[in-house]
């Protein structure tokens, strides 16, 4: 046939990593909505010493690349202009609902808050229904621990659109900055922390009762804020980016 010899007798010599391989699986079945990138970071984090090419090519031989990739838009959008960004912690808060359902069907919401700065979840309150009160109270609850924000952006729920939550908002000078109808974009970042949560807390439980419910958010909502890597705070998480400008804070 004109083959080398070699060549019907080499066996590879590469590492198997079977230790690397088990703990990337484990991590992968523990955090379903993790891509590669992320599950980098936490494998790095735990004192694995690999680039995140040799982990892509391990995580498709273990056929871990399972996850829907979301459309790409075929039509550019417009930010909405005239709004400043949050420079700093309790400058610029978003709030918003989400819905979801108990296993046998019962409907219930989540009201979530997020500091747009630090991108720390502040609330995941789950219910079978909200009130205006009940919002304030919540809004309460985070500001005797960490201060008032400047500004809260929300959309046009009547929650957050009743007299309750304005004249709260004018009592503690706060702004209540509204979204334009049908333009979910003005509230970006909570509308990213709902898609987080929603893939993996809701999505991939089984609710037995509010209490578990209530119980597995919020262990969502800690792991959230203290564990996972953040794309957008250089793969810190939200607590630990936080710590970091506090002192900047008191400086200033």
């Amino acid at each position: 046939m004109g083959f080398g010899r070699a060549s019907h007798r080499y066996k590879s010599r590469r590492d198997p990593a079977v230790a690397l391989r088990l703990r990337l699986k484990e991590l992968a079945e523990s955090r379903v909505r993790y891509g590669y990138r992320r599950l980098h970071v936490l494998l790095q984090r735990e004192g694995w010493q690999l680039n995140h090419k040799r982990l892509y090519r391990i995580y498709c031989e273990e056929g871990l690349s399972i996850r829907t990739r979301s459309p790409k838009r075929r039509r550019a959008c417009r930010y909405r202009s005239g709004r400043a960004e949050a420079e700093g912690v309790n400058d610029v808060w978003a709030m918003d609902f989400m819905s979801d359902k108990l296993f046998d069907d019962r409907p219930f919401r989540i009201l979530t808050i997020v500091d747009c700065r630090t991108r720390e979840a502040l609330a995941t309150a789950a219910r079978t229904n909200f009130q205006a009160y009940q919002v304030i109270d919540e809004l309460d609850r985070i500001a005797r621990l960490r201060g008032k924000p400047r500004s809260i952006r929300v959309d046009n729920g009547p929650e957050f659109a009743s007299r309750l939550l304005d004249q709260w908002a004018y009592l503690n000078k706060v702004e209540l900055d509204f979204s334009r109808p049908g333009k979910p974009s003005d509230n970006a970042h909570i509308e990213a922390f709902n898609a987080r949560l929603r893939q993996e807390c809701p999505n991939a439980s089984w609710f037995l009762s509010m209490a578990d419910a209530r119980q597995r958010i919020n262990e969502w909502r800690i792991d959230y804020n203290d564990h996972r890597p953040h794309s957008a705070l250089g793969n810190l998480t939200p607590s630990a980016f936080a710590a970091q400008l506090e002192p900047a804070r008191k400086v200033a």
